[in-house]
């Protein structure tokens, strides 16, 4: 298995390099949208901060709608969108289009989760200390919610470090790729099991930072 490792070790490594591309993509959007969108969850619900039954409705939805999707089909209903927005509906870039809806959505809900973990007395002492509602979410949600966000984090890269994968079959490129194109479709299933053992050590190494970076930031 080392030595089919060696023989296809450069065709793998372009393969990784366009697998960090999309979760690169995907995570950075998922964090730059996601953390607002799962804030906004949290804040309209029922008796939220700021309640608002509209918002609430429209954000639930898109969130709901998203992950309730099967992610090939959403994969294929996406296409149409992406290849008017991009010119082309197959690559690498392309393919993080449906990812990054998808992980926008998964990471707001972890997001609206951790923050209903925080306990109510964390708000009621920031409203008799006269904060505004920005400063409620960003000095002392976040700050409670932290660790739990970091937890979301973790979880939705793991899922879409697993999505990356499927990719590969509508042209996305990535380990997924490579594996259906060199293993697969080749019978070398040795080649696909090394490809297995790689997304087992990711995930591991992506498992282990999160959860020592969500420790460190839990000072409760």
């Amino acid at each position: 298995m080392i030595d089919l490792f060696m023989q296809y070790q450069d065709k793998i490594m372009v393969a990784m390099g366009e697998t960090e591309l999309l979760m690169l993509i995907s995570i950075s959007f998922a964090i730059i949208l996601g953390l607002p969108l799962g804030t906004i969850i949290y804040v309209t619900r029922k008796n939220g901060i700021s309640e608002n039954k509209l918002v609430s409705a429209i954000s639930n939805l898109y969130v709901n709608i998203v992950r309730s999707f099967p992610f090939i089909l959403f994969v294929f209903f996406m296409m149409p969108f992406t290849r008017a927005l991009l010119g082309i509906s197959l690559g690498t870039i392309p393919a993080s289009v449906p990812m990054v809806f998808v992980a926008v959505a998964i990471f707001a809900r972890f997001v609206e989760q951790a923050l209903l973990e925080v306990p109510t007395g964390i708000i009621d002492t920031a409203i008799s200390m006269g904060a505004s509602k920005y400063q409620l979410i960003t000095k002392f949600l976040y700050v409670e919610a932290r660790s739990g966000i970091i937890h979301g984090l973790t979880s939705s890269t793991i899922s879409l470090l697993s999505y990356s994968t499927v990719m590969g079959m509508v042209g996305g490129g990535g380990i997924g790729a490579f594996a259906m194109l060199y293993g697969y479709q080749n019978f070398q299933y040795d080649l696909m099991m090394i490809v297995i053992v790689i997304i087992v050590i990711l995930v591991q190494i992506i498992q282990f930072i999160g959860t020592k970076s969500a420790t460190y930031l839990d000072k409760r």
